[in-house]
């Protein structure tokens, strides 16, 4: 995927249930432009608060489910159905109550966890070799999964997912990428894993820059006054360097922020119009798709110019 990074596009709306819907329907519009050109989609789920904003896609009817291939951006070292499962929180909120085969959805491992990990996953390992040595097989095993999803189709170094949905955290973490963190430079591994997250559960597995910055798309969710500092820390300087700032995907690809006005009144980065694409203009729409995208970079990426 050649090319220099494009601008974050930012869509700013007035409350959480139009982001809610906007947002639905951005995921259908990447949904029906990915199964136009290669039959499939691939989408990366973080955890936090993105699962209650995506509740709207449980009643949904235009999508294609039998066609989804669901990863999580990270996941913590605990089972499937733990409270910090990033994976039990997207189940809760929407992938329990759709029509997706189980086997679309790609989660850790747990067969590999050791007996420690399983009587108690959040506790301090006692001997930290074997959790790391643990650590390591599970990111490796999440990385094979990737490479059995993606390697057939795809002859580029890295996996390319049609989108990434992530969070941001209150110290501009995303996924499990933290500020000062090693794996912020990490070149290439896919699937890392974490045994220092600062915040917890401290275990983890994250999926990494190379990663994130080779997908047609990432998107952002960010909502509520709490978010206000930090967000625009991230857009308005994004020479501090904090996680969310480094996901840039490079050309064709396109980062965006899902954001509502309490979290955006304290920024200077310019906001976009949300374009709504309508159901019946989602149907064979490649074209459409891709001549809209184009204009909206455009559009972008003159706004941005103009306030530099």
């Amino acid at each position: 995927m050649p090319g220099s990074a494009a601008a974050p596009v930012v869509y700013t709306f007035p409350a959480v249930p139009a982001l809610q819907e906007s947002l639905a329907n951005f995921i259908v519009k990447a949904q029906t432009d990915a199964i136009a050109k290669r039959g499939r989609f691939t989408i990366a789920l973080s955890g936090g608060s993105l699962p209650n904003n995506l509740s709207p896609l449980a009643e949904h009817k235009d999508i294609q489910w039998d066609k989804w291939h669901v990863f999580f951006s990270d996941e913590r070292i605990v089972p499937l159905d733990h409270a910090d499962s990033n994976y039990a929180a997207c189940a809760k909120a929407f992938l329990d109550h759709v029509p997706i085969k189980r086997e679309q959805i790609h989660t850790i491992d747990v067969s590999l966890f050791t007996d420690e990990t399983k009587a108690d996953p959040t506790a301090g390992p006692k001997d930290a070799d074997k959790a790391e040595e643990e650590a390591v097989e599970i990111a490796d095993e999440y990385e094979k999964q990737l490479v059995g999803c993606f390697a057939a189709g795809n002859s580029a170094r890295y996996p390319t997912f049609d989108l990434i949905l992530l969070g941001m955290g209150p110290d501009g973490h995303t996924c499990s990428l933290f500020p000062g963190h090693e794996l912020l430079s990490e070149s290439s591994r896919w699937v890392a894993e974490v045994q220092d997250s600062p915040k917890p559960p401290n275990r983890r597995i994250t999926l990494t820059y190379p990663v994130l910055n080779h997908a047609f798309r990432c998107a952002f969710v960010a909502a509520g006054e709490g978010k206000q500092d930090m967000l625009a820390n991230i857009l308005d300087r994004p020479e501090d360097g904090l996680p969310c700032s480094r996901v840039r995907p490079a050309a064709p690809g396109l980062v965006f922020w899902f954001v509502d006005e309490a979290a955006a009144k304290k920024l200077n980065y310019p906001a976009t119009e949300y374009k709504w694409i309508e159901d019946d203009d989602m149907q064979g729409s490649e074209d459409a798709i891709a001549a809209e995208r184009k204009k909206m970079k455009a559009e972008v990426d003159a706004v941005v110019k103009s306030h530099q």
